[in-house]
């Protein structure tokens, strides 16, 4: 049950258009000592705002509006951009400019979003997606991502105004501005909003663990960050200690900001085994209660994913079993399992992967790793995270980490031969967890996806340069071989070209997909498959590299899937699950490049004595 919502929410913080010429100002700032606001292109002198209580500053400026550029003026000395700078027109250093969210005409208000088990996500890039780069240039392309494809939502990687025009998005300084090369707010305003009109939710991925090194001026205004923890990218974001109480506000208006003034349909949050907190009320319990709080409100379905490096099933657990009630997270163990299947790599934390048997647990439970000692951690690793819904993990072959953090940013399509990228696909889009393609997957797109900035601080440039090579040492990967992330045609390598999906074998491959994604929607299977008491059954045949995964449907029909993660023709007998089965969908037939559609037989019965069936290589 979700907690009702109290009251209606409004972002309080930055900027706020109260009349149509007055805006008022609100920042956290307990570092100053005075506060005002410099409004560009005039002959003002800053206005002083007032310092209210628990280091807030707040002060109303009048003959401004909509479109007006400004900043704050700390100590009378200091010039910054706003923390809660809705909108930075010209990069992360230069001014803040006012927003007034009642200027952009909705259409959408019939959406009321997709159910959980509904979401067939598909992962993009907003500068590497089209030529265009922005989130105008994304529109034309919804209506084949319905149509053609079949996904029922999009996850836009960070839009968070991010230092530069190249960026994947995690180096955002500005956590409310939506990135201005891509169009800023009314971009993303208008492909939300035709989203809807196409039936597409829209996920957006958001950074709660920390803030890129370049235009954070946090620091100027208060303890957002603490020393007591580390992350990966610095200090910690302040959760637990002295002032904790406004940074939680500030990241939890974040969330609901989102939900509320862009009509985003689901947060994804990065990295929150980077998010410390001691406290007794954790941040996340506390940002997931207020985020189906005002989804409940609103009437709509608003979800939170995770991403978790922990395998730690209490993010996924109800708040009355001692959980923190977030709706899925990412498997990176379903990845790494069905990777190292098809590749053979072994390096890294690849490792602790490589046996079907593996990707059966991934299947059956959710979690591989669930207690058991980790080669590559070499620690024991985990949680059982069996008996939670299959709804609760969101699993992929591929996305922007596990391309973009190798050495060349390699897809699978770019060494996989189209047999094999068949049975990756069927693997993730019949799987009974919510299935997420990145961009291209779907055809088959060669083009790699690499890290790349646009920095420019030199220095930092050379310190990225040098944390990538490390990063990639315990992989074995040759570091020459790393492309340089500041160069411009390492961005311009990344993007896709989606003129590939009308050849072959890429237009077959689209058709596949397209059929899986047909087969799971109308089969219904998976969907009853999702469910917490759902037996998900599965048998391995570890020799013949054959894996059988069985899903039951809600109307007693029972779904049988044969991947065959075998190179070579295999010939095997099926003792398990008994009972006459009639072929449905067949990799082989030859509208999706097979040339043997008669291998297996149109019907064939497991009995005590079992069934022999021979699978051709994938």
């Amino acid at each position: 049950m979700q907690p009702q919502a109290k009251t209606d929410w409004q972002m309080t913080l930055g900027a706020r258009v109260v009349s149509p010429s007055t805006v008022q100002f609100r920042v956290w700032a307990p570092h100053a000592k005075t506060l005002s606001v410099q409004i560009m292109d005039s002959n003002r002198n800053p206005a002083p705002i007032e310092p209210t209580d628990l280091g807030y500053f707040e002060g109303m400026v009048s003959g401004i509006g909509a479109g007006t550029r400004y900043r704050y003026v700390l100590n009378g000395e200091s010039y910054r951009p706003d923390p809660a700078s809705r909108w930075q027109p010209d990069g992360v250093h230069q001014p803040s400019a006012v927003v007034d969210p009642a200027e952009f005409r909705w259409t959408d208000q019939g959406w009321r979003g997709h159910a959980l088990e509904d979401l067939i996500i598909y992962e993009l890039h907003t500068g590497t997606f089209s030529a265009g780069g922005t989130f105008d240039a994304i529109v034309p392309q919804l209506a084949y991502l319905k149509n053609e494809v079949g996904v029922t939502a999009i996850e836009l990687m960070p839009i968070a105004q991010f230092p530069g025009a190249r960026n994947w998005g995690y180096d955002g300084v500005y956590p409310f501005a939506p990135q201005s090369s891509y169009g800023g707010p009314d971009g993303l305003k208008t492909l939300v909003n035709t989203c809807h009109g196409h039936g597409l939710a829209v996920i957006l991925d958001v950074v709660y663990n920390h803030l890129g090194p370049e235009g954070n001026y946090l620091n100027d205004f208060g303890p957002y960050f603490t020393n007591r923890y580390r992350t990966p990218w610095g200090d910690a974001i302040n959760y637990d200690g002295p002032g904790s109480d406004e940074v939680r506000h500030f990241f939890i208006s974040n969330a609901l900001y989102w939900i509320i003034e862009y009509h985003i349909d689901a947060l994804r949050l990065d990295a929150v085994h980077g998010i410390y907190d001691f406290s007794a009320l954790h941040i996340l319990q506390e940002l997931t209660e207020a985020v189906h709080g005002e989804g409940l409100r609103l009437g709509r379905r608003v979800h939170v994913i995770a991403e978790s490096d922990l395998n730690d099933p209490r993010l996924l657990a109800p708040v009355n079993q001692g959980g923190f009630g977030l709706d899925a997270q990412w498997n990176d163990d379903f990845h790494h399992a069905l990777h190292t299947v098809v590749t053979n790599e072994r390096t890294g934390y690849y490792q602790d992967f490589g046996t079907l048997g593996h990707l059966a647990t991934a299947f059956r439970d959710g979690f591989v790793y669930s207690g058991q000692r980790s080669h590559s951690r070499r620690r024991r690793h985990g949680r059982s995270s069996k008996g939670r819904p299959a709804a609760q993990f969101v699993v992929f072959a591929q996305n922007h980490d596990q391309i973009g953090n190798r050495a060349v940013g390699d897809r699978l399509s770019a060494g996989l031969p189209l047999a094999c990228l068949k049975v990756v696909a069927a693997a993730v889009l019949l799987s009974p967890g919510i299935p997420l393609l990145f961009m291209g997957e779907e055809y088959g797109e060669t083009a790699p996806f690499q890290y790349f900035i646009e920095h420019g601080d030199a220095a930092l440039v050379d310190a990225v340069r040098k944390g990538r090579r490390a990063e990639f040492a315990h992989f074995g990967w040759n570091e020459d071989d790393i492309p340089d992330p500041q160069d411009p045609s390492t961005f311009m390598r990344s993007r896709l070209d989606m003129d590939k999906r009308q050849t072959d074998p890429h237009a077959t491959l689209l058709r596949w997909t397209r059929k899986l994604i047909e087969t799971r929607k109308h089969a219904q299977f998976t969907k009853a498959g999702m469910e917490a008491d759902s037996p998900r059954s599965v048998w391995t045949y570890e020799e013949a590299r054959v894996l059988l995964l069985q899903q039951e449907a809600s109307d007693g029909r029972v779904g049988l899937i044969v991947l065959s993660f075998n190179n070579q023709p295999v010939s095997l007998t099926l003792r398990n699950p008994t009972g006459t089965w009639v072929k449905d969908v067949d990799a082989g037939a030859p509208e999706f490049g097979g040339t043997d559609p008669d291998c297996l037989p149109s019907q064939f019965d497991i009995s005590f004595r079992g069934a022999t069936v021979s699978l051709p290589g994938y």
